[in-house]
């Protein structure tokens, strides 16, 4: 998770937007896509796509891509799809037949292109009596946020995401997949993630579930929350394969927030969430530093997790900007770790439990990846 720096942001926001793709207010002009969708779209499986710029889906725009579809991202920062609020994404992909967003350069690599961020209407952490809205962290001029928890942005189904997470600082970078307070009414399954700077998936505040999610080769976290979010990860498996190295100071399984970057300790509505049947494995010899980190006030109910490889801390409920809630419940099993170390001043519930399976990996069959 990055912190938000507002200069930086619109800076970069100017700066690339010089360098966005043109297609003279077409969003789609022969198989190149950028700019906005305000009515409604359908792709074409049978044509592959180059994303040469940002492609954002406004208030009262729809985009359909149909099962089997490939987009391929031109490298850059300002290479992303953004769904803003009010706007809906339906990724029809199937297990035959899924869609690929991916890097259009010849040797793809990590953080060539922006991924996919969702921004709905759905409640954040915030003051009392408030309804709170954040800017978008890659395009500050655009809101997330607010009381619908309801909100529907769309459905996706069967989606690869590969070589996102391009970044304009060291502090404003893109993740796999970016949830800015979406609604419990987005149908999220089957998702896969490979090879992205930063985060494999990011909830910031929100309501929405999500099930069925690969990570490989995060560089930053492989499942991050923070800002309030209020959903479930079901079936979740991230891994670290040998040989995977990462520039990041501080990279973990799950790094779980109450509140946005610690900053509001006595916001309402802070992170209450259930993470069920994940597993997190680290097959390289670059050590993890948390497999997880519940912290800055959020609740977390996560069951059987299974946790594997070279970790620092297993479980970290301390932080300088606030401690994880007490409340918390973990009940984890950990084999071949080299560290067992588990920090929990506040006497959350941590409970080792030996039947622990973690993800079920047939569900995998369809990304073609080899456990």
């Amino acid at each position: 998770m990055k912190k938000l720096l507002l200069g930086f942001a619109i800076l970069s926001m100017l700066f690339t937007s010089c360098e966005d793709g043109n297609n003279n207010g077409d969003p789609v002009l022969d198989n190149e896509l950028s700019g906005d969708i305000s009515t409604e779209l359908t792709l074409d499986a049978s044509v592959e796509y180059k994303l040469v710029g940002a492609l954002q889906i406004v208030n009262g725009g729809v985009l359909r891509i149909p099962a089997g579809t490939v987009i391929k991202a031109e490298k850059g920062f300002n290479k992303y799809i953004l769904v803003e609020q009010g706007g809906k994404i339906y990724i029809n992909g199937t297990a035959e037949k899924p869609v690929t967003m991916t890097s259009a350069a010849t040797n793809p690599g990590i953080g060539d292109w922006g991924g996919l961020i969702i921004n709905g209407k759905a409640t954040l952490s915030g003051p009392t009596g408030e309804v709170t809205t954040a800017t978008t962290e890659i395009n500050p001029s655009v809101l997330y946020g607010g009381n619908v928890d309801n909100d529907n942005s769309g459905e996706i189904a069967y989606l690869k995401l590969f070589y996102t997470g391009a970044k304009s600082s060291a502090n404003i970078e893109h993740n796999g997949l970016t949830l800015n307070g979406v609604g419990s009414g987005t149908k999220i399954e089957n998702i896969f993630v490979l090879n992205g700077a930063d985060d494999g998936i990011e909830f910031f505040g929100g309501s929405v579930n999500v099930k069925n999610l690969l990570v490989v080769n995060s560089e930053d976290d492989m499942f991050d929350v923070t800002q309030g979010w209020k959903g479930t990860l079901d079936n979740a498996y991230g891994i670290w394969e040998a040989g995977y190295s990462s520039t990041e100071g501080d990279p973990r399984g799950l790094e779980l927030d109450g509140n946005f970057d610690g900053l509001t300790p006595d916001d309402i509505n802070q992170s209450d969430f259930t993470f069920k049947n994940i597993t997190v494995v680290n097959k390289s010899d670059f050590e993890m530093h948390d497999a997880i980190k519940v912290r800055r006030g959020a609740k977390a109910n996560i069951s059987n997790i299974l946790v594997k490889g070279k970790i620092k801390d297993l479980i970290d409920m301390e932080d300088g900007k606030g401690n994880g809630n007490p409340a918390t419940v973990i009940e984890y099993k950990a084999v071949e770790i080299t560290n067992t170390t588990i920090k929990n001043p506040g006497g959350a519930s941590i409970i080792e439990k030996n039947a622990n399976s973690g993800a079920n990996t047939s569900i995998f069959a369809w990304t073609g990846y080899e456990f």
